[in-house]
């Protein structure tokens, strides 16, 4: 595994953690997750040999880590501009602790969003390796 690619690209996970809070609607957020995996994908696929599926895991855990961290930290400005998240979390479990709650769903969401930023790498490193053929 290459650490430093991992943490490089996940630097983009830190960067949309308070993006997120401050800057970017809920709108647009996915729009710019496709983006980033999809750009994640292309490098993951140009500078790893193998295990790409386990890069694009690893950078999603990374990610979750430091969005749940920024998340948590800056609940209250967090919640203040992402009222239909406000809701949902009041209808949850541990309703009446939400930062917990984010600190539980947070790490399974970069598992989630890792698998899929690792099958898109695996598909990038398929087509990038037929196209050299």
């Amino acid at each position: 595994m290459n650490g430093r690619v991992i943490g490089l690209l996940s630097l983009f996970g830190a960067a949309m953690a308070v993006a997120t809070v401050y800057v970017i609607p809920p709108s647009v957020e996915p729009l710019l997750w496709l983006g980033i995996f999809v750009f994640c994908a292309y490098v993951l696929a140009r500078s790893v040999r193998q295990q790409a599926f386990l890069h694009g895991l690893a950078i999603g855990v990374l990610n979750s880590v430091w969005i749940t961290v920024a998340h948590v930290l800056l609940f209250n400005d967090y919640i203040a501009r992402h009222p239909r998240e406000a809701a949902m979390s009041a209808s949850m479990p541990l309703a009446s602790h939400p930062r917990v709650m984010m600190a539980i769903v947070g790490p399974v969401i970069g598992v989630i969003s890792g698998t899929v930023l690792g099958l898109f790498a695996m598909i990038a490193f398929r087509v990038l390796r037929k196209g050299r053929a």
